[in-house]
């Protein structure tokens, strides 16, 4: 992986190039020039390694998503802030089905960056409301959930929305059975 400061770089050599090119009427050097540039400027945008990870997220490939990912040595230094927050998104997932501390600290840190799209962030919020629920803490799971709903304006979080609500009614319930 290439280093975000090192792309802009060399997005701006391509483009100085391309320049060069246009005064020495080579137009379609030039052209072609911008283009690659613009592509160098797009991989400052987006992550190739947090696409490929998300890919290998969607075939359900966890052990292949999180070696992309550790592939990203330093992610504050190496990646733009919404990038960060997507491999911490990405990370929490992952963690979230074998340790809860480590995702909950994931997922919180890629909440406090921020996500592009709301959906992605709506479904970090259920999540930590997940992870609230399962360690007994209703008013911050309560929280997490409501701004869940706020945020899935598509509905397609509804079904696990309600779902969550109803293990949260059920909590106090099961702790109560189980003391006595």
């Amino acid at each position: 992986m290439i280093n975000k400061n090192i792309k802009l770089g060399l997005a701006a050599a391509i483009f100085a190039t391309a320049i060069w090119q246009f005064t020495e009427n080579n137009i379609g050097n030039g052209i072609f020039l911008i283009l690659i540039a613009l592509l160098v400027v797009l991989t400052y945008f987006k992550n190739e390694i947090i696409i490929m990870a998300f890919l290998k997220l969607r075939k359900q490939d966890f052990d292949g998503a999180n070696k992309l990912l550790d592939k990203i040595k330093n992610p504050h230094t190496a990646l733009v802030r919404k990038q960060e927050g997507y491999y911490n998104y990405l990370k929490g997932l992952m963690l979230s089905q074998t340790n809860l501390n480590q995702a909950e600290k994931y997922l919180k840190k890629a909440v406090e960056l921020g996500l592009n799209m709301d959906q992605d962030l709506a479904m970090a919020k259920l999540n930590l409301a997940g992870i609230a629920i399962s360690k007994g803490r209703k008013i911050e799971a309560e929280k997490w959930l409501s701004e869940s709903k706020k945020l899935d304006k598509q509905g397609m979080l509804k079904d696990q929305i309600a779902m969550m609500k109803a293990n949260l009614k059920k909590g106090p319930v099961q702790q109560q059975m189980r003391r006595y």
